[in-house]
């Protein structure tokens, strides 16, 4: 039970070299890892820009403030036209859907109708045993309550 194959051993310690393998080790230092890198050191670069060129000697804070407010809001509108558009889409798409099935949806709601009178009684029939028991419960309840003096 304990013995192992000695290949199978030795090919997992060892990484593959096949082409695909060699080409992917190639790939994720130039298209991922570097890219990040680069991206995290511009985003520090604007950052360390923006604190000199605000916090010197006559730097006027009151404009960066604004240039940031812009930025904000102009990313929060973005994301506002996106959300809108797939809203549109959505009612765009059930106007199209409710007037090409008015037929099949009448008869759904009609089916659901039906539905809805069954799980009624259903969920009725289910409670009443306990109304019922907590109705004879409170019935002697009172019932004592009045002989005890």
């Amino acid at each position: 039970m304990n013995a192992k194959l000695p290949e199978v051993a030795e090919r997992l310690k060892a990484p593959p070299t096949h082409y695909s393998y060699l080409k992917h080790r190639n790939q994720v230092m130039r298209k991922i890892i570097l890219p990040v890198v680069l991206s995290a050191l511009v985003l520090v670069a604007i950052v360390v820009w923006v604190c000199i060129a605000t916090f010197n000697q006559g730097g006027d804070v009151g404009r960066w403030a604004a240039i940031s407010t812009m930025w904000v809001s102009g990313f929060i509108l973005l994301g506002g036209f996106v959300t809108l558009a797939i809203l549109g889409g959505l009612i765009y798409g059930m106007y199209r859907l409710l007037n090409a099935l008015p037929y099949y949806t009448g008869i759904a709601q009609d089916y659901v109708f039906l539905a809805r009178g069954y799980i009624m009684r259903g969920a009725d029939m289910a409670v009443k045993p306990i109304v019922a028991l907590n109705g004879w419960l409170e019935t002697a309840k009172a019932f004592f309550e009045r002989i005890t003096p």
